[in-house]
């Protein structure tokens, strides 16, 4: 395991996972909504793209360095990593969507590659806690990007409703 970790909380609020992630700008953006969540980005090899690639480094902007990101080998490393952590998955084929889940702090939320999503192997749509993010019937898929922020944004949402 790669541990960059040079700034962030040991217990953050979330933590992101990428599985195997192929478009650097989608991660560098990702990394930038990471930073101004507090949350911990994981990223799961094999990856489409070398972690020092300048797009990547482009789109996260000068927020990279304050970004807690972990580069992990495989998902059973990953799992292993999270033991014991409530884990969701998000997926356009879930059965429920983001607003039925009630989230609490340090909960992980795990996104799949951007071309062909989650693998059977780790997601079961049925499961309670796979997601999806509500639209119309029309649009086939949102950026992995947008997804992950909308997520975050709605785990920030709750966490502040809990705290008041």
């Amino acid at each position: 395991m790669n541990d960059s970790t040079q700034t962030g909380a040991a217990d953050p609020p979330a933590h992101v996972v990428l599985y195997q992630p192929e478009i650097p700008q989608n991660t560098g953006n990702i990394g930038r909504t990471c930073v101004a969540t507090g949350a911990h980005l994981w990223l799961v090899r094999p990856m489409g793209f070398r972690i020092d690639e300048r797009r990547l480094r482009r789109a996260g902007l000068d927020y990279w360095q304050h970004l807690t990101w972990h580069d992990v080998p495989d998902w059973d490393h990953l799992r292993q990593t999270h033991q014991g952590r409530r884990m969701f998955y998000f997926s356009k084929t879930a059965q429920r969507t983001l607003w039925d889940a009630d989230f609490r702090h340090g909960d992980v939320f795990v996104f799949g590659r951007e071309t062909s999503g989650l693998p059977p192997e780790i997601l079961d749509p049925s499961d309670s806690h796979a997601l999806r993010l509500p639209m119309q019937p029309e649009v086939r898929s949102l950026n992995l990007s947008v997804t992950v922020g909308i997520a975050l944004y709605e785990h920030q949402r709750q966490m502040l409703r809990q705290q008041a």
